[in-house]
């Protein structure tokens, strides 16, 4: 290749699709004899790599300019090497293989925010309005409540049934107290029966030992043995009338409460949504507010399709909740009476038919300690 003296300093070298110099490396740098600063070389930080189609052609051009560093070349000419169509597609290939493999997760863009797939998405977004709708409801449901107290907002009555409510919380503090005056009655009977026990052997032991008094003791101590048997029988009896009003009261009671509280609580959910949507009634109706006032009559039928689900409920679990309570109550409260009469009457055999009638037994754990009752 000849030199031209007036020649621009960038050199091309073509490349073959192997990536070898299609020329000698002396042909493809040049010297600038008219440089004042002598021989000039490739400027490695100005070049810049062209190429074609990878597809159509099989050659690249590295375009470089003027070298401004040291003025010696280097003693041996480098090669530089140009991007092939095989290298490349072999890299695009491998790259678009490992991302596959990766999956949608391990995608990391230099800058912004990350991407995430439709599978974790989901999940993601369901949560969020979950949590969205809670907060919405929790909002309107403390704004009613405040404005019932203070006396701005209105509240939905029900009059018969809040009535039946009102009776059932009185009548459940007025059957605590009873449990906790039998308690009381059966713990004082529990001592009573102990030092009549103590106060039966005393006697036993005089009677042995005083042959004067024999007979006297005697009869004593026999009858404050029986006494504390009698006790015993009573103690029981109470102990089961103890246990079958505090199922009633925590059980069964407390089940019908507990719907209670969940009607009282749809009850305010329907109140806050009815507010609402009056309040939206009463403004303007156009373009923007058309779609709240249509959602908000949507949200406003689903509470009060169940505040009258609720209502239902709460008034046939009130029904049955009356009918089994007398029933208990009836039977319970003939047993302690016949029991306490009985006892202090002396009768033993009352006591035990007593016992019998509600088909209740004693169950002796042995020795000296108390018995209790347990039914069939």
């Amino acid at each position: 290749m000849a030199e031209e003296p007036n020649r621009s300093s960038a050199a091309e070298i073509p490349v073959t699709s192997n990536g070898d110099l299609d020329q000698s490396p002396e042909a493809v740098f040049q010297r600038d004899p008219y440089s004042p600063s002598g021989p000039r070389a490739l400027n490695l930080s100005e070049s810049c790599v062209t190429s074609s189609n990878f597809t159509s052609t099989t050659e690249g051009i590295i375009e470089s300019g003027p070298y401004k560093g040291s003025a010696s070349l280097p003693t041996s000419p480098v090669a530089p090497v140009a991007p092939s169509s095989v290298v490349a597609s072999r890299l695009a290939r491998s790259s678009s293989d490992s991302q596959a493999e990766k999956g949608p997760m391990t995608a990391h863009p230099k800058g912004g925010a990350v991407v995430l797939s439709d599978d974790l998405k989901n999940p993601a977004m369901e949560k969020l309005d979950l949590v969205r709708k809670w907060s919405i409801n929790t909002y309107k449901c403390t704004r009613q409540i405040l404005s019932e107290k203070l006396g701005r907002g209105s509240r939905t009555v029900d009059l018969e049934l809040e009535a039946q409510i009102e009776v059932l919380r009185d009548n459940k503090r007025k059957y605590q107290n009873v449990i906790k005056l039998a308690q009381t009655l059966a713990n004082q009977l529990s001592q009573i029966m102990q030092t009549q026990r103590q106060l039966g052997d005393a006697f036993a032991d005089l009677s042995l030992k005083s042959p004067e008094l024999h007979e006297e003791f005697g009869y004593n101590a026999d009858t404050q043995k029986l006494l504390s048997k009698n006790g015993e029988t009573l103690l029981g009896a109470i102990n089961f009338f103890i246990s079958s009003v505090n199922t009633l009261v925590e059980k069964t009671i407390e089940d019908t409460m507990i719907n209670i509280k969940q009607y009282e609580i749809a009850r305010v959910e329907y109140d806050a949504y009815r507010t609402d949507l009056e309040e939206l009634n009463l403004g303007p109706r156009d373009a923007t507010t058309m779609p709240k006032i249509e959602q908000s009559q949507q949200q406003f039928q689903i509470h009060r399709e169940k505040y009258e689900r609720m209502r239902n409920d709460v008034s046939v679990k009130l029904k049955f909740l009356e009918e089994n309570k007398v029933k208990v109550l009836h039977n319970q409260l003939i047993l302690f009476h016949n029991a306490i009469a009985a006892y202090y009457a002396g009768n033993q055999q009352q006591l035990e038919e007593t016992l019998k009638q509600f088909h209740i037994k004693l169950k002796m754990p042995g020795g000296d300690s108390p018995s209790w009752l347990e039914e069939h």
